[in-house]
């Protein structure tokens, strides 16, 4: 029993290392953008295929990215249960899994589909654990530095599925480009004291929560209205996704018009749940809408 017990909590902490929950999230996104690709029909081998190396090399990046702040997040107390600030697992552990997952998930995805895919997803893994990370402590610039690796999924999917890059993946990673702001800067605005006890700096101007942090996240979701008509005017899609995608848009915009007129954590929640609402609605209208 003690043994079964001490392999199901070695498997948990791995996922929390690669934080399986976000790297879902960014591999589904993968998914939407193969899927949108004409002329790729659904195969579900693909899709496990795309699934499987998308989640490694994620998984791999996400722990680059907490071997790199294991200090930092023992200051933190959202973070410091994490395995390797608790000291459940080793950083030679961590070393190994970053390995080993992100070798096995470019190797997957070479194989699987095509070395654009696959380089893409190198560039991804690089930005985010070794320039991202560490520009967190510079200044707020790092929100600019992690929305490419944040919006790459989609272009990823995209190459996968035509071994090139042409407009309408340009257009799926514009979309969440511009969705990566209004979306971190609400999360960095919960948990400012947090962040700022940490020394991380990922919030613009003064980097405090003010009326022009949160203007400018209402410019980035207005942004994002003519953004996800792009798809649309391509001919990737139908007008009934363009529809969704305006409304939705325009539901993400109250949201961030909200925490303009209140300026409060409360406000900045709300936002960053219709953040997800928005990014889930969207690409699925957008999948469901394909020509």
């Amino acid at each position: 029993m003690s043994s079964s017990f001490a392999v199901a909590s070695k498997v948990k902490d791995y996922s929390q290392l690669m934080k399986f929950n976000l790297t879902f999230m960014v591999v589904f996104s993968s998914v939407v953008g193969y899927l949108l690709v004409p002329g790729v029909a659904f195969s579900l081998i693909k899709v496990l295929t795309l699934f499987a190396g998308g989640l490694l090399v994620s998984g791999s990046a996400n722990t680059i990215n907490q071997l790199l702040e294991k200090e930092t997040d023992k200051l933190m107390a959202r973070t410091a249960v994490r395995p390797l600030p608790s000291g459940r697992l080793s950083e030679t552990e961590g070393i190994i899994i970053a390995v080993v997952t992100g070798i096995a998930g470019l190797a997957i995805l070479a194989w699987g589909f095509n070395w654009l895919c696959a380089g893409l997803s190198l560039l991804s893994l690089v930005v985010y654990g070794f320039v991202y990370t560490p520009w967190k402590k510079w200044n707020s610039l790092a929100v600019l530095v992690g929305a490419v690796p944040g919006a790459l999924p989609l272009l990823i999917g995209w190459a996968a599925g035509e071994n090139k890059i042409s407009e309408g993946g340009w257009a799926l990673f514009a979309i969440q480009f511009l969705w990566q702001f209004p979306h971190f800067w609400a999360i960095a605005w919960i948990g400012h004291k947090d962040y700022t006890r940490a020394g991380f700096k990922l919030l613009p101007n003064s980097g405090e929560p003010n009326k022009q942090i949160a203007l400018q996240a209402v410019a980035y979701t207005l942004l994002l209205i003519p953004a996800g008509l792009i798809p649309y005017m391509l001919g990737i899609t139908g007008y009934i996704s363009a529809i969704v995608v305006i409304l939705v848009s325009l539901f993400f915009l109250y949201r961030a018009v909200n925490l303009y007129l209140k300026c409060d954590v409360p406000a900045a929640r709300k936002l960053m749940f219709g953040s997800y609402i928005y990014l889930t609605i969207m690409q699925l209208a957008l999948l469901a809408d394909k020509i």
